[in-house]
């Protein structure tokens, strides 16, 4: 049944994702991208499915709790303003590498002229550094079905979609048509979930499938129904999202020009060639930098003049060595950096004596007593325990996810969530994370590995040592549910019993199972004597 509505861009893009079956919205508040959270919250129909649409501590733990809900298989959209997309850069970044489960839209609100901002900037340059599909609305209608769009395609593709307004498409209005909602997904998972632990050996072989895609979503641009070519005469227009918008609104009559319409990245390059070979100019109109004009200078280079790692004379994949220098300059000569073939690869392991093994031991075992449990880790020495014999945690986004991402899971339906995080890296940037947690009564158990030190570096001082049980309390944790416990084997059954009890609770429960690094007490010892 269609429906007509006067909407802002940023409702549009609202109602698009409800009616295309979201599970959650995350954001922080941030002109111009704030009413979409805002029009969630009130929709009737996302309070009739119980979407998630609470407000979070700051733009990371938004883009990491929606990572999270993707992961279990339902769909989510993160909302913020460029300047915000800063902040949740590293997780953006990195989930182009883990990829995604359920459908998951990354919304940035550009503000050029700096309406309300401290700075202009292009967000799409996020995007393509991140090898993610953008898309870019010209209507409010546009923007209305390229986000159910774009959800449909990040499911497919196991990628999140980055989709950029700016301030004039955010906020102004249009009649658009409404029709057509989906429900929301049940929880699923994966089947590769080792693409969620970005240790090298898998990151290395997420960032070859990442590379190998981009030429299917170039096809996909090439024919997506937002990119649209009209022929006519000898002037070229290449108009971008709602840069087509005010190009048409100059041509009441029609427009006599040959025009590109862009609104899906990346470029539909063979569009471009075609316009090049048609047209005596082109004129590129895009709101904010010159994204699509600098690319061109280097597209429309058809002698073949430029070489590099685009056309295969320096690696893809990998450092810039002396070798593979020497190799595309033409110069003859032995590799002096390959490894000696009599050199035999050993995977880093968790030290004889650590502490995360007794934790990891215990972990195991009670998750196991549950179908659909999954233990969201983070980026520590810890993270070792995705290695055998353990194999123990179930993702390793970026700086502090964990918690967010379990967070986000749980937000979803998931039980029992788990996250373990280190000490260090809890101080770093998982405070955030707990706060939101708190903050939403999240049933989820938060383990901070507590080894008094930053191992994984070198040992170097840990912001947290003496403080961490503060700051959980200080944070809202209850006391009843904050516990410190010391990880050893004659320990174990106590610490089972306690896991148990705290994975059954409603609410947020946190565990400290604190013993000293032994490297770090090895030192010390060392240093005693």
């Amino acid at each position: 049944m269609e429906e007509k509505l006067l909407l802002l861009g940023d409702q549009a893009i609202a109602l698009g994702a409800i009616h295309g079956g979201i599970s959650g919205v995350y954001a922080y508040p941030g002109t111009p991208s704030t009413e979409i959270t805002e029009y969630i919250q009130e929709h009737p129909l996302a309070k009739e499915r119980n979407i998630y649409s609470k407000w979070c501590t700051n733009e990371k733990t938004a883009m990491e709790a929606a990572l999270g809900m993707s992961y279990i298989g339902k769909r989510s959209i993160v909302c913020m303003k460029h300047v915000g997309m800063n902040v949740a850069a590293d997780a953006f970044v990195n989930s182009t590498m883990t990829g995604t489960n359920g459908g998951l839209v990354v919304l940035v609100a550009d503000d050029p002229s700096m309406h309300s901002s401290q700075n202009e900037q292009d967000s799409r340059f996020y995007g393509k550094f991140a090898f993610a599909p953008i898309f870019e609305p010209s209507s409010q209608q546009e923007a209305y079905d390229m986000v159910k769009f774009a959800l449909e395609m990040s499911e497919e593709y196991k990628l999140p979609v980055l989709m950029r307004v700016t301030t004039r498409m955010a906020h102004s209005r249009s009649v658009i048509v409404a029709s057509g909602t989906k429900g929301q997904n049940q929880i699923s998972f994966p089947e590769d979930t080792s693409r969620w632990i970005l240790l090298p050996v898998n990151a290395r072989r997420r960032y070859l499938e990442l590379l190998a895609i981009q030429p299917v979503l170039e096809e996909i641009s090439y024919n997506s129904p937002f990119n649209r070519y009209q022929a006519g005469n000898k002037q070229g227009v290449i108009a971008c999202g709602i840069g087509y918008n005010y190009l048409m609104e100059n041509y009441p009559d029609g427009c006599d020009r040959t025009v590109l319409k862009i609104s899906q990245y990346p470029l539909p390059k063979d569009l471009i060639r075609k316009m090049y070979e048609e047209c005596n100019e082109i004129l590129v109109l895009e709101d904010g930098q010159p994204f699509v004009e600098e690319q061109l200078r280097g597209l429309l280079d058809i002698n073949g003049k430029i070489c590099g790692r685009l056309t295969g004379e320096i690696p893809r994949v990998g450092e810039l060595t002396p070798d593979n220098v020497r190799e595309a300059l033409g110069f003859p000569g032995v590799s002096a950096f390959d490894a000696s073939p009599n050199v035999v690869g050993r995977p880093p392991a968790l030290c004889a004596g650590c502490g995360h093994r007794d934790v990891y031991t215990v972990l195991n075992e009670v998750v196991r007593e549950y179908k659909d449990s999954k233990v969201f880790s983070d980026i520590g020495c810890y993270t070792l325990g995705a290695l055998p014999p353990f194999r123990a945690i179930d993702s390793c986004v970026d700086m502090g996810a964990s918690i967010t991402m379990a967070k986000g899971a749980a937000d979803g339906g998931l039980f029992p969530s788990v996250a373990v995080i280190g000490d260090s890296t809890f101080t770093h940037s998982g405070m955030t994370g707990l706060l939101d947690a708190v903050n939403s009564n999240s049933s989820i158990l938060v383990i901070i590995s507590d080894n008094e030190t930053t191992a994984m570096t070198g040992g170097q001082e840990s912001a947290g040592t003496g403080h961490l049980e503060s700051i959980c309390l200080g944070l809202g944790v209850e006391t009843d549910h904050l516990h410190v416990v010391i990880p050893l084997p004659k320990n174990i059954e106590e610490i089972k019993s306690l896991i148990r009890k705290e994975i059954e609770y409603n609410g947020v429960s946190v565990i400290i199972p604190r013993r000293d690094c032994i490297q770090a007490h090895k030192k010390a010892v060392k240093s005693k004597k």
